[in-house]
């Protein structure tokens, strides 16, 4: 099987735990807050940080990687990415690097989102 198989299997495990979750934390906390969207990337942060250490006690399993990592994970939330590349710059002690990092994804990525919006609802619009 290659790599890319693994990663497509993975992600749409990830994608599909992600969309329960968002359904369960609506259900329990209603629209007013995006509670699963921030679960889902506390918990996905947290859950690359444990396969990360696992993985770097097991000798790294490149299958196990792509296929818990980047599929399932990734599926999950891109954020577990964002936050590891975060940690491999405070670790490094690039610590600059590491705000400009931050700053740059948050910002952008809700700026990239404004623009998008912008263009569909005027290409798009009915």
């Amino acid at each position: 099987m290659n790599g890319l198989l693994y990663v497509a299997l993975g992600g749409a495990l990830g994608a599909s735990a992600r969309h329960l979750l968002g359904g369960l934390a609506l259900r329990i906390f209603g629209p007013g807050y995006p509670y699963g969207t921030l679960i889902a990337n506390v918990l996905g942060g947290l859950l690359m940080g444990l396969l990360v250490g696992w993985l770097m006690v097991k000798s790294g399993n490149e299958h196990l990687r792509l296929f818990l990592a980047v599929g399932v994970l990734g599926g999950f939330t891109t954020f577990s990415a964002f936050s590891l590349d975060v940690i491999r710059m405070i670790e490094t002690k690039a610590y600059v690097t590491a705000v400009g990092y931050i700053s740059a994804s948050v910002v952008f990525s809700v700026l990239a989102l404004f623009i998008g919006l912008i263009v569909a609802r005027k290409f798009f619009a009915v």
